[in-house]
């Protein structure tokens, strides 16, 4: 008997879906939906695992397994079930809040192991769920209920944070950007260990506008740098350059085509990776999109149940 084909109404659960109106949260998982008929996989070896936010409610509208956990422990919840059944594809649903925050240490610690997790890291820049205090990653001076002041913290770069703590993959699209994050999802779910990817997520209600450089008609195509490998690493109006051991961003008409970096998203030295992820600052002036997978001699965790008692 031929297998049939699934689709995206195949994917949609039966609960009716509770996110703000206008919330970004509804495109990626509109996304995510369309995406998953294209693994070929039955619905019953895929689990969705969140922890505690606005889209750790996305377990519930996706007709798949899933898991709603404690806050910040999705990654360890995951891992757990990682180890004991390695045939499952295991996604990992959190917020800059769940993960970086309360969450940061098992974040960091599913992705040094290299787990065979694909963790999207619903980045809104502000807690939801909780009615606008600031984040992990709100910007310096960010003036909230929880800093009447403006906030004194240096924000985390999700990219950054993960690349040292050892991810081998690491990628971040935009929730409105239905084709680009399509191409990340296909990527990070093709990769062999832990994906990080961040998805910039607007939230209207709390932070409305976060994200207006990187999704404006009128601005988006100079401040998102398209990193396609193969492909010279630039928007309509800047081009990344080497300048002794960093990269630039500089004006195309300033610099010459053959010296834009030419992404290489299998680059085995992190620092590479590392490098580029330095160009996003809070400003969001230059942005960065798309995904670097290292190609490193890591080992891959598949343990069995019987191999921990050992």
């Amino acid at each position: 008997m031929a297998d049939i084909a699934l689709t995206k109404k195949d994917f949609t659960s039966d609960q009716e879906v509770r996110w703000c109106p206008g919330c970004g949260d509804y495109s990626i998982l509109s996304t995510m939906q369309s995406f998953l008929p294209e693994m070929g996989v039955p619905r019953e070896n895929i689990v969705f695992i969140s922890g505690i936010g606005c889209s750790s409610r996305f377990p519930y509208y996706l007709e798949t397994f899933g898991v709603h956990s404690v806050h910040g422990r999705a990654p360890a919840v995951a891992s757990g079930l990682a180890i004991a059944r390695p045939d499952l594809s295991i996604f990992v649903i959190t917020g800059d809040g769940d993960a970086l925050s309360i969450g940061g240490n098992h974040l960091i610690h599913a992705m040094r192991r290299n787990v065979e997790l694909k963790i999207l890291l619903f980045n809104n820049r502000i807690y939801g769920l909780t009615k606008g205090q600031y984040s992990p990653t709100s910007e310096k001076g960010k003036i909230t209920k929880s800093t009447p002041i403006g906030s004194l913290d240096t924000p985390f770069n999700p990219i950054s944070l993960a690349l040292g703590a050892e991810a081998s993959f690491v990628a971040r699209s935009v929730d409105s950007d239905r084709k680009h994050l399509t191409e990340v999802l296909r990527a990070a779910t093709a990769h062999k260990g832990s994906a990080l990817v961040e998805i910039y997520q607007n939230c209207p209600i709390f932070n409305d506008g976060a994200f207006d450089s990187v999704k404006d008609p009128s601005t988006k195509e100079g401040s998102l740098l398209q990193m396609v490998h193969g492909q010279p690493i630039k928007s309509a109006k800047y081009g990344v350059v080497k300048n002794d051991l960093h990269f630039e961003v500089k004006p195309l008409d300033q610099i010459n085509e053959v010296d834009i970096i030419i992404h290489d998203a299998h680059h085995p030295d992190p620092s590479y990776a590392y490098a580029l992820s330095r160009l996003s600052g809070s400003e969001l002036e230059h942005v960065p999109v798309g995904y670097s997978a290292m190609l490193l001699d890591r080992v891959t965790h598949h343990w069995s149940t019987p191999n921990l008692m050992k």
